[in-house]
């Protein structure tokens, strides 16, 4: 689902809706739950779970608790990942591969959400364990922020960016 109201820069994609009933005296009554993510697709994304009697209002409330949390993750050559990386939520797993120019998005589901909205144009990604939107989705992120960008490596090892590369390959 994407929405481009206020802000054109953002891309919202919708990943899980629950439904929740409470039995109470005159019979049941239902609210939702949306899971959402928000990205820029240059590197920056928020995610945020939110109830609501309705599902359009939740989408909405989910849409403005995730744009009030975005986090910064590092991205090489803004297409891909700069290495291979294994993340772990609860019992959602997940093992996220760089991958080559041309590749494309090769995940399911929550990830693929991830990646689209924070501008992964090329990963390979197998979630194990848990098929759980939220733990998935937990997992990922807490592997994405695991990841060392050369940058990082350099100012940890008082070396130049350039010394870093040329040792990767």
């Amino acid at each position: 689902m994407e929405k481009n109201e206020k802000n054109n820069e953002y891309l919202e994609k919708l990943v899980h809706i629950n439904r929740i009933t409470k039995v109470v005296k005159g019979g049941r009554r239902f609210g939702f739950s949306a899971l959402v993510v928000v990205g820029n697709q240059n590197g920056k994304i928020g995610i945020a779970h939110a109830k609501a009697k309705q599902v359009p209002d939740a989408i909405k409330k989910a849409n403005e608790l995730a744009r009030r949390k975005f986090i910064h993750i590092p991205l090489r050559e803004g297409r891909t990942i700069h290495h291979d990386i294994y993340g772990k939520d609860g019992a959602g797993k997940i093992k996220l591969r760089a991958a080559p120019k041309g590749t494309g998005i090769i995940a399911g589901g929550p990830v693929r959400a991830v990646c689209e909205v924070l501008g992964i144009k090329d990963i390979v990604a197998k979630s194990l364990g848990t098929a759980n939107p939220h733990n998935v989705i937990r997992a990922c992120i807490k592997a994405l922020l695991k990841q060392n960008s050369p940058k990082n490596i350099s100012i940890l090892r008082n070396k130049k960016i350039s010394e870093i590369i040329e040792k990767r390959g």
